[in-house]
């Protein structure tokens, strides 16, 4: 045996950074498929080089004190984001500060790689104000921070309704053409009230009266005239969705289908090249995704709360079932690893499985295969979490201390 794999060799430690290679023993390491007691495991140039029982007389850089070690989490939905730029109505903060806000509450719930939504559309209908100039500063944003204590990254969300959000979106992925930007996450929605995720209007007007203070009958005449609206732009819809389709068969885009409802919309969704089911509204939907092989996200609040807010499918039921391969935040970062080991603590599903929905699964979905398992070859992005009477408590995150090579959806990484 090479015992000099497992030498410590950290002469430094920096503030906020691991060094790139390090050693960390006595923790509970949580594969994908089963927990390794009282583990080792190895850092080399920023990678997990292994991951094994720590034997006696073995020395560590950093002992784990028997706390669960557990990849990095991985976020591919969160409009947190928006919610810190705008706190209280009327109330909104500089884009950066915001984001850099919203960074800390992500390092604090252990997402070291997150997927921030940018709504290229124009809309104010759901209470939430959204335009394709506030999409462009939050994508600004993003690209300036290379350097945080979490991997930023873009879910480009386009309402397919919206001729100002298209055009908004082509102009995005025109400037970014040949700047080696690799494959963008793409969601493609319609919040029409009537289908979708909003199939019941009457949902959509409680959320108007809860939101926006209308009384019953105005709320009702707001969705009449929505409806009437949207039913107007059905040639914007199938440019979009055209659009939309040659990007992905191309590989130039990974697309998301958000809130199918049917098998059918899933079968659309897979003619256009779509990649993943994203929030499925139906057990229907949701099981024609997994049989067709794709990857189904639903949302941790969902799961957390046991049924949709909306009264669509519950998370916690397709989970038990077996067709949900990743959770997203949606909107609570905290709710990721909550919803996995309350998942793992009603016994859904065991703790490796749990953690795999917001590690494995959506790193998966985002077609980077370099991360979400603590595995030799993979990004050493780890957090230290202690499991709590009830809820987890995250203790340390080590987020790799370089940069590992960025693996495009089709490639494997090494082992």
């Amino acid at each position: 045996m090479n015992t000099g794999l497992y030498e410590p060799r950290v002469e430094h430690w920096t503030l906020g950074t691991p060094p790139p290679d390090y050693v960390l023993g006595h923790v509970r390491a949580v594969l994908t498929d089963r927990i390794v007691e009282d583990a080792l495991v190895v850092v080399r140039a920023g990678t997990v080089s292994a991951v094994e029982p720590h034997r006696p007389g073995v020395s560590a850089d950093v002992d784990g004190q028997g706390l669960l070690c557990v990849p990095g989490l991985v976020d591919v939905h969160s409009d947190g984001l928006e919610k810190e730029r705008l706190p209280r109505p009327g109330a909104e903060l500089p884009i950066e500060f915001a984001l850099l806000s919203f960074e800390g509450k992500l390092r604090a719930a252990a997402v070291t790689t997150a997927f921030h939504g940018a709504g290229f559309e124009e809309s104010h209908g759901r209470g939430l104000a959204r335009s394709v100039a506030g999409a462009e500063q939050v994508c600004a944003a993003v690209d300036a921070r290379v350097d945080g204590l979490v991997d930023h990254r873009i879910l480009y969300r386009l309402d397919v309704r919206c001729p100002e959000g298209l055009a908004g979106l082509r102009r995005r992925f025109a400037a970014m053409a040949g700047a080696g930007a690799g494959t963008a996450l793409v969601s493609h929605e319609d919040h029409t009230p009537g289908q979708g995720q909003y199939a019941d209007r009457a949902y959509y007007e409680r959320y108007l009266i809860g939101t926006r203070g209308l009384a019953a009958a105005e709320a009702a005449r707001h969705v009449d005239d929505l409806i009437a609206d949207r039913g107007g732009r059905l040639d914007v819809r199938a440019e979009a969705l055209d659009w939309l389709g040659e990007l992905a068969r191309g590989g130039r885009i990974r697309l998301l289908g958000h809130d199918p409802s049917s098998a059918g919309e899933i079968d659309e969704l897979l003619a256009r090249g779509g990649a993943v089911a994203e929030f499925p509204t139906t057990l229907a939907a949701a099981r024609a995704a997994r049989e067709r092989g794709l990857p189904v996200v639903m949302g941790a609040p969902n799961v957390l709360r046991g049924s949709s807010h909306n009264g669509n499918a519950s998370g916690r039921e397709l989970v038990a079932r077996g067709l949900v391969t990743a959770l997203a935040s949606d909107y609570l970062p905290s709710g990721l690893l909550a919803a996995a080991f309350a998942l793992a603590g009603d016994r859904v599903v065991d703790l490796p499985a749990a953690i795999r929905l917001v590690t494995d699964g959506p790193a998966l979905v985002a077609g980077l295969p370099d991360r979400g398992r603590l595995a030799p070859g993979r990004r050493a992005d780890l957090a230290l979490v202690a499991p709590g009477a009830r809820w987890p408590v995250v203790r340390a995150v080590l987020r790799a201390a370089t940069s590992t090579a960025t693996y495009s959806s089709t490639q494997v990484p090494p082992c």
